[in-house]
């Protein structure tokens, strides 16, 4: 059975850990050394209570095994709070067993009961199980191009 929890400031050391894991389980062929280093304190800070970000665990028989993470934020365009969905993980022998889309079931009843506008994500333009999956759910594709600067 999949359970899944809302991570906040009061979150435990040892789900903070679980949360520090799962990130360097999706990480590691991605970031360096130094970004690794900074993922607790980076977890730290983005649970104080005057964040706009949120975490939910997913828990299988107990064990954590995937987490979400998004930030609200404010559009016009959207009439008011919208999230971006900064990354969903299933740990590896976990995928393909529904628990992707009870983490994301779960952002959307969150949204929707804070009158939240909108989600907005990305993925991969070939990563077609994750496509499908969000379209499954009534997510549609936009067409854009995306831009990033970095300090």
């Amino acid at each position: 059975m999949v359970e899944i929890d809302e991570l906040s400031a009061d979150t435990t050391a040892e789900t903070k850990r679980e949360l520090t894991y799962l990130f360097e389980k999706q990480l590691h062929n991605i970031a360096g050394k130094k970004a690794m280093m900074q993922i607790e304190h980076l977890l730290n800070e983005a649970l104080l209570p005057q964040s706009k970000t949120y975490f939910f665990i997913a828990r299988y028989e107990g064990q954590a095994v995937a987490f979400a993470f998004f930030n609200t934020m404010t559009s016009f365009q959207k009439g008011g709070q919208y999230i971006w969905l900064n990354e969903i993980y299933v740990e590896e022998e976990y995928r393909n067993q529904g628990i992707a889309k009870k983490l994301l079931l779960r952002i959307i009843y969150w949204a929707e009961t804070r009158n939240i506008k909108g989600i907005e994500l990305e993925t991969g333009l070939n990563n077609e199980a994750t496509k499908s999956l969000y379209n499954s759910l009534g997510f549609y594709d936009v067409v854009s191009k995306r831009y990033s600067f970095r300090f």
